[in-house]
């Protein structure tokens, strides 16, 4: 029996590797991209370890935990943490989930995706337009406070709808409507996910959603070159870190078009 079919995977050395080796990746480009790294640890479980859905999202969830702890740290180092701003985006998504997860049999998953996608485009373009200053700062005020909450509140609903990581729409936020460093993007975005990650992995292990081992394993691998990703962040020019991360972005369009796609085709056979 395989883990799609509701057991974990046999704990053999490929387990381990596949595992060290997923963590090692979403570590790189957690640090580098100030993202949780859901997007490179899911399929890569689907792919490798044969996880359902599920089980690999919650598993996710709970690697990230570790891995944001260590990119926050690597980011505060450099001075670019917003803390306050991070707890009112943190506070934000914590609501927002529970709207999404209610919303979730509501709405259309494809219509949601494909409208994700064309989001995703808008900021692809835009990143290529604005070019963030690393000497500007999040200045908190009444209306910057209620605009991160709304942020908060919309990237935790489309989490909860889409299983997208929050990172994935903080970051160009911050950039692009809050006009803030690269940086202080990046390291805010990351402290915002962890309390986020922990509300949302105690909640996967009462419902048996998260594989333990694998968690523990990917998340000590993506600690090691989360510092790395960030410090090369530091070290890259703000433009050149634009590319790059436009570049991510294009391959999580790529990845939620599919699902579209496959969601629409079950349909028709269901209906055909």
């Amino acid at each position: 029996m395989t883990a799609a079919e509701g057991t974990h995977p046999r704990r053999s050395v490929g387990f381990f590797a596949a595992c060290i080796g997923t963590g090692l990746a979403a570590g790189l480009l957690s640090g580098l991209f100030g993202v949780g790294g859901g997007t490179v640890i899911v399929p890569l479980l689907v792919l490798f370890l044969h996880f359902d859905q599920r089980l690999a999202a919650g598993t996710s969830l709970a690697a990230i935990v570790p891995t944001a702890a260590v990119g926050v740290i690597s980011y505060a180092v450099h001075g670019a943490v917003a803390w306050i701003p991070a707890i009112i985006l943190a506070a934000g998504a914590v609501i927002g989930a529970q709207i999404g997860t209610w919303l979730l049999h509501r709405l259309s998953q494809v219509v949601l995706r494909w409208g994700f996608v064309a989001f995703l485009a808008v900021v692809i373009v835009s990143l290529f337009v604005v070019i963030p200053s690393r000497d500007a700062q999040l200045e908190l005020t009444l209306w910057t406070g209620l605009g991160l909450a709304a942020l908060g509140v919309v990237t935790g609903v489309l989490s909860g709808l889409l299983g997208v990581g929050g990172g994935v729409i903080v970051v160009p936020a911050l950039l692009l409507l809050f006009g803030t460093s690269d940086l202080v993007a990046k390291g805010t975005s990351l402290l915002m996910m962890i309390p986020t990650a922990i509300s949302g992995t105690v909640g996967n292990l009462r419902r048996r959603n998260v594989d333990i081992v694998a968690a523990l394993c990917v998340g000590v691998a993506a600690c090691t070159t989360t510092a790395l990703g960030a410090w090369i962040a530091t070290l890259i020019d703000p433009f050149v870190g634009n590319i790059l991360f436009a570049a991510f972005l294009v391959v999580v369009a790529v990845q939620m078009a599919l699902k579209a796609i496959r969601v629409q085709r079950q349909l028709r056979g269901r209906n055909g």
